[in-house]
C-alpha cells in the first residue's frame, strides 16, 4: 500500500512543566522548544526570556539535563552529555542564577557550538531547566529571616528543549511496538505504542481508518500528535467507542509529513 511517495507497513517537552505554587510568578515567554538546523562546526546564538508577573522578587537557577522518555510514561532527566544524542556539551549559557524583580523580564543568552564532526547525523537535544529557588533554600541569596523552616515548599520548574538538527541528514524511521484494544472508563480505546528507530525527530499525526469485512469504509478516527526523538517512544490512544460491535480491518497511520508516512494493518473485533 502506498500513500504519497512512501508508506512503511508493519505486521508507537516538551516540553513539560512541573506544577508550582499558585503565587509563583515566573514564566517562560515564547515556546518551550528552541530548535535550529545547523552544519557541523557552526556556531549559533539565541535567548530565553523569563518574566516575573508576581509582586515579589523571584530567584531562579538554570541548569542542564538530558531528556529521554518511553511510551509507558517514564521520563529520564539524566546527567547532561551522557545520552547518545545529547547536545548538552555544545551549549553554554549565562547567567546560571538570577533574581527577577516584580513585573520584570530577564534575558538568558545561550551559544551552541556544533562540533566539527562529519559523523554527526540527525537530531541532537538536551534540556535547560529553569527552577525557582525558595527563600528557605541554602542556595538563596535572599533568605527569609526569623522564620521557622518547617512545612512543604513547592517549586516551579520549566524544561526548555534545546534541539539541533544536522542539516537534513538522518533516517526517518518509525516502529510500531504494540497495539492493544482496551476498555477505559467505559470507552473502547485502541492503544498504539510507537518508537522512533531513526536518526531524526518525528511528530506524526496518528489516525485509524476502519473498513468492514466486505471492504466498506467505516471512517477515520484521530489519535493525536506527539513528538518522538530518536530512541524514544510514545503512546497514542484512539477512541473507537462509537463504532458498532463487529469485526473490522484497521489501518493505523502515522503521518510525519513530507514523504514519511508509516502504517500498520490490524484486524479488530469489537464485542459488548
Amino acid at each position: 500500500m502506498k500513500s504519497r511517495m512512501r508508506i512503511f507497513v508493519a505486521g508507537m517537552v516538551l516540553c513539560f512543566l512541573i506544577p508550582s505554587a499558585a503565587e509563583a510568578g515566573v514564566s517562560v515567554i515564547g515556546g518551550l522548544t528552541h530548535q535550529k538546523k545547523a552544519a557541523p562546526g557552526e556556531i549559533y546564538k539565541g535567548s530565553i526570556f523569563l518574566k516575573n508577573a508576581g509582586t515579589n522578587p523571584e530567584e531562579i537557577k538554570i541548569y542542564q539535563t538530558d531528556y529521554l522518555f518511553r511510551f509507558d510514561g517514564t521520563n529520564d532527566y539524566g546527567s547532561p552529555g551522557k545520552a547518545e544524542r545529547s547536545n548538552a556539551d555544545w551549549i553554554s549559557f549565562n547567567p546560571h542564577q538570577l533574581i527577577i524583580p516584580p513585573n520584570g523580564t530577564i534575558m538568558v543568552n545561550y551559544t551552541v557550538k556544533v562540533p566539527s564532526d562529519a559523523n554527526l547525523v540527525g537530531t541532537y537535544w538536551s534540556m535547560l531547566m529553569v527552577e525557582g529557588i525558595p527563600k528557605s533554600s541554602p542556595l538563596s541569596t535572599q533568605p527569609e529571616k526569623n522564620k521557622a523552616k518547617v512545612g512543604i515548599t513547592q517549586i516551579i520548574r520549566y524544561g526548555i528543549q534545546m534541539v539541533a538538527h544536522i542539516s537534513n541528514t538522518g533516517e526517518r524511521k518509525l516502529k510500531f511496538l504494540e497495539t492493544k484494544l482496551l476498555k477505559e472508563d467505559k470507552k473502547r480505546i485502541l492503544q498504539i505504542d510507537m518508537e522512533n528507530t531513526g536518526q531524526w525527530w518525528l511528530r506524526p499525526s496518528v489516525w485509524v481508518e476502519l473498513y468492514g469485512q466486505d471492504g466498506r469504509y467505516i471512517g477515520r478516527f484521530d489519535g493525536g500528535r506527539k513528538r518522538i526523538y530518536p530512541g524514544t517512544s510514545v503512546r497514542n490512544k484512539v477512541d473507537l467507542s462509537n463504532v458498532p460491535e463487529g469485526k473490522y480491518k484497521a489501518l493505523v497511520v502515522a503521518d510525519s509529513g513530507g514523504d514519511y508516512i508509516f502504517g500498520a494493518n490490524y484486524t479488530l473485533k469489537f464485542e459488548k
